[in-house]
């Protein structure tokens, strides 16, 4: 069986992190260890940590003794990574069965494949549970191969792939190195990205994980507090992408520029979502920002609905808005 490393950081998540952990032990097919990595939590991660190593000798738990913060986290769990795949699964996600076994299969089927990914539940805040499914309704495979630039099309500006479902050969992960810290939010897209210059990438079209989003989400608390960074942090993904890639990426200029269009269409939606905010300022520099990302955003659906919103006006935008969903009613 191949040995699957699952690195659990947590933080404040003692009431999730039994559910994380006994997720990844009952897990067939595969033979794993766990690292449970207390970011030096103020609840009480420490006692559920050491009572689960106590029970089961496949699980170790450490504790920070200061907060070290998420980047620096997840590259300590990567230092101690020495199985056959890899996982780093937050404390407030769990894996659903036979995830492993299929990530594993896929992998040993094709050697070509350092990154694994597949379909996740997201648990909302009010019970409910929405599907996150990258490639679409359509897939029929059960799994299948992409190369590093179809997955890099697919995923354009976004974050395709369900983090707790990412799964990678140990030995890729050694080779291009931990999550960089001058990109602390935008961290996941960027490693999904740099393995994908490297390797192909395998999709799997099964419910894999579960990821819960609820207030204390980090990832939810900064996109609401400052859209510009979040985006100048994924153009930098993009940056660093062809700065640090072999020579025959580097100057593929086609996917470069499609890569930025599809950010600046991106910032241009969020610039909408800010506009029927009332917040007219933010609207304004997310525009800027996707003009100098793209200059050819001009010629989009997303520019044209923009400057239509401004046109009108945000308090006569609304009133239309709201008349529009009371018709819908």
């Amino acid at each position: 069986m191949q040995r699957v490393d699952v690195v659990v950081p947590c933080y404040n998540y003692a009431h999730f992190l039994q559910e994380c952990v006994e997720s990844v032990l009952s897990q067939a097919g595969v033979d794993v260890r766990v690292l449970i990595l207390d970011d030096c939590s103020p609840d009480h991660t420490p006692e559920v940590g050491m009572a689960l190593a106590s029970h089961d000798k496949r699980v170790t738990y450490r504790r920070h003794t200061a907060n070290m913060g998420h980047i620096a986290t997840y590259n300590e769990g990567i230092d101690w990574a020495r199985g056959d795949l890899f996982l780093l699964l937050s404390a407030d996600d769990y894996l659903l069965p036979g995830a492993l076994g299929r990530a594993a299969e896929l992998m040993r089927n094709y050697p070509e494949v350092g990154l694994a990914f597949g379909n996740a539940r997201i648990a909302e805040p009010d019970g409910t549970i929405q599907r996150a499914d990258p490639l679409g309704d359509n897939t029929v495979h059960p799994m299948q191969v992409l190369t590093g630039r179809e997955f890099m099309r697919l995923s354009g500006a976004r974050n395709l792939v369900p983090t707790p479902t990412a799964v990678v050969r140990t030995a890729l992960q050694k080779q291009v190195g931990g999550y960089n810290k001058e990109l602390p939010h935008a961290g996941d897209m960027e490693m999904w990205l740099r393995l994908a210059s490297h390797a192909e990438v395998g999709f799997i079209n099964a419910d894999q994980a579960v990821y819960r989003q609820h207030a204390s989400n980090m990832s939810l608390q900064y996109y609401g507090e400052n859209i510009l960074s979040d985006l100048l942090q994924r153009k930098n993904a993009f940056d660093i992408l062809f700065s640090q890639a072999a020579d025959s990426l580097r100057k593929d200029e086609m996917l470069r520029r499609f890569l930025a269009r599809e950010l600046g269409k991106h910032s241009l939606r969020l610039a909408g979502i800010a506009f029927n905010n009332f917040d007219v300022a933010t609207a304004l520099a997310i525009q800027r920002f996707a003009l100098e990302v793209s200059p050819d955003v001009r010629n989009s659906l997303p520019w044209l609905k923009l400057v239509c919103k401004q046109t009108i006006g945000p308090r006569y935008w609304n009133t239309l808005r709201t008349m529009r969903r009371r018709v819908a009613a």
